[in-house]
């Protein structure tokens, strides 16, 4: 049912093989946060499975990159409150796109990164420290926003239809394709929007915004699905180098 969105995973493997990654860092809206801040998971093997859904059968691990996350942490303590963890079960924001990209993930780390409980602009301001982190590392790093967009996009959807989830994704999406001007139309988005829509990873895509601050991209949409009632995108954002 979700072929489309199966193949643009496999169109983005391919391309971190070609560039080479060496890290994944996952945004993830389904990690526990803390009461105050951001929570980064650093540990050293990661679990994927998904036995609360009902599969017994997918079973993987893949290794964690706890160096990096102990530099993330050193290096954005001083402006944001950051706690680490060391949950080898994968949240399952993170556990399903990693495991659509199962296929390269042998010689890949990752770490993943909660929401906070705080606005769209702390989490932008946030994605804009990890950029400096990130351009001063020596391997190259990934970032996947895991992000699922309106629940209420048909009759079978989680909350329900709602007219107003289709004006978000479409409005989002929109937005995402714009480079020169994503983040001033994304960051103060209606809230009485973003709320009927019922969405649960914008804070991810506000991370990754401040990520491209003041970088060159091209956006391009691989995918965009509805079938189960939830807008599920894959976009990609590469850098211009």
């Amino acid at each position: 049912m979700l072929n489309k969105t199966t193949e643009a995973y496999q169109k983005i493997a391919e391309q971190l093989l070609a560039d080479k990654v060496e890290s994944i860092i996952i945004i993830s809206p389904h990690l526990n946060s803390p009461e105050n801040g951001w929570l980064i998971n650093s540990a050293t093997e990661f679990k994927i499975g998904f036995e609360n859904f009902g599969d017994f059968a997918t079973h993987s691990q893949i290794s964690g990159d706890m160096v990096l996350a102990h530099e993330l942490k050193e290096s954005l303590t001083n402006n944001f409150t950051i706690q680490l963890s060391s949950e080898p079960q994968l949240d399952y924001g993170s556990a399903i796109p990693l495991q659509l990209l199962s296929s390269v993930l042998k010689d890949i780390k990752v770490i993943t990164l909660s929401h906070a409980n705080s606005d769209h602009a702390s989490h932008f301001a946030l994605g804009q420290a990890l950029k400096n982190i990130i351009i001063s590392q020596d391997k190259r790093i990934a970032v996947i926003a895991s992000a699922d967009l309106s629940h209420r996009l048909k009759r079978i959807s989680p909350g329900g239809y709602s007219a107003k989830g289709a004006k978000f994704d479409n409005k989002l999406i929109e937005y995402l394709n714009n480079p020169e001007s994503a983040s001033e139309n994304i960051l103060p988005m209606d809230d009485k929007l973003v709320r009927d829509a019922m969405e649960c990873g914008l804070k991810s895509i506000c991370v990754l915004l401040g990520i491209l601050d003041g970088l060159e991209y091209k956006p391009k949409v691989l995918s965009y699905q509805t079938e189960i009632g939830i807008g599920y995108l894959t976009m990609a954002m590469n850098i211009i180098e």
